[in-house]
């Protein structure tokens, strides 16, 4: 199903078969688990279970900082959902939170008493995000300098860092607005959409779609403030792995919004980019030339996107202009559309025949195993 939904865009279908007949080792090596401690086992085995995404990242990471980017997550995982849980009084969720760094030291130490999440409705929208993203960004940066992998200065400029965690969580926010509903959450910032509507579901409502859109695009542009940043802190980077592990959400990030901006279907439904699409960009961000073309590419499409009407689009067109100037020369680019047309099918005819052919030969292959095996 993802090689169809590709055939409309030939390098994507191109990268897809590569990534799948063995080009993900290049930007996410397998790790040997075999060779892990139980308690890193089970570390890693937590970590799959809350999150796939970031799960491949980490584990694309050069040895001595795997290990440590990996338990710091799953400290801030435990500590976000003890935060965001709306069933614990603050009465005792607030000593939960200052003692929890002492029960990591008890094996044995269990919360139980967390239940079903009530409807919640974020009043401080800047300060959730930095505290639930931005303080990773800046722990992460710490890190990677005191480990001597990158310079002094990426810890040290804890904006930049803030920066990093608040555009990927301010975009998750953003397209996650119709899960968000169901679930009885409420992350988008009550200062925007209360200027459009009285209650944030009324969104979802097909007569306030107009309306839903423009605050949609407000959010988008609120978020596009952040990649100056982002490409400041990527240009400082120096180890290949810590690059990897930095760039591919960013640059996974930006393709969201592209896709999110002006998009009604942000309330009707889930707003993905594609499988193919996603390897692209996994493969081509491994340096900072190529994710500047994509930055550029992604705020081109947002450029030519923007409606005259929309109440934000000054303000959209006025950073993305700034982006373009002062991070994004021209001359510095790389063209992401360096193949003909007529190359790019012929690369498609034989990418199709290719994996049919590897299909194929591994189907006999398992055959022959079984056989064996029998």
């Amino acid at each position: 199903m993802e090689f169809v939904k590709c055939l409309g865009h030939p390098e994507e279908f191109y990268n897809l078969l590569r990534f799948r007949i063995g080009g993900w080792h290049k930007v996410m090596p397998k790790m040997d688990e075999d060779s892990l401690s139980s308690s890193l086992k089970t570390c890693y085995k937590y970590l799959h279970q809350t999150s796939r995404s970031f799960a491949a990242v980490i584990q694309a990471l050069d040895e001595e900082m795997r290990h440590a980017v990996c338990i710091f997550y799953l400290i801030l995982r435990a500590l976000d959902t003890v935060e965001d849980d709306m069933t614990i009084s603050i009465e005792k969720k607030i000593p939960l939170l200052h003692n929890f760094h002492t029960y990591l030291y008890e094996p044995d130490w269990r919360f139980m008493e967390s239940k079903e999440k009530d409807r919640q409705v974020l009043e401080d929208f800047p300060t959730y995000c930095h505290y639930v993203a931005g303080l990773v960004g800046i722990g992460l940066s710490r890190l990677f300098s005191a480990s001597e992998l990158e310079d002094p200065v990426v810890g040290e400029d804890t904006a930049s860092s803030n920066s990093m965690g608040l555009f990927l969580q301010k975009t998750n926010i953003i397209r996650d607005y119709l899960e968000d509903q169901q679930e009885g959450r409420e992350f988008w910032p009550q200062e925007v959409w209360s200027k459009y509507v009285k209650k944030l579901s009324d969104f979802a409502k097909p007569e306030n779609m107009d309306l839903a859109v423009q605050c949609l695009n407000e959010l988008i542009t609120n978020a596009l403030h952040h990649i100056p940043d982002v490409i400041t802190y990527l240009s400082r980077l120096r180890n290949q792995s810590v690059f990897n592990f930095c760039a591919i959400p960013q640059v996974m990030a930006i393709a969201t919004l592209a896709a999110c901006y002006n998009n009604q279907q942000v309330f009707k439904g889930v707003v993905k980019i594609r499988k193919g699409q996603a390897v692209t960009l996994m493969m081509d961000a491994t340096n900072m030339p190529a994710v500047k073309a994509i930055i550029y590419q992604y705020m081109e499409e947002i450029y030519h996107r923007i409606p005259d009407s929309d109440a934000s689009s000054s303000k959209t067109r006025q950073i993305i202009s700034r982006i373009r100037t002062q991070n994004l020369p021209s001359c510095q680019l790389i063209s992401r559309s360096h193949y003909s047309p007529i190359y790019l099918s012929f690369v498609m005819l034989l990418a199709a025949l290719s994996w049919q052919y590897v299909s194929t030969l591994s189907q006999v292959t398992e055959d022959y195993v079984q056989t064996g095996e029998h």
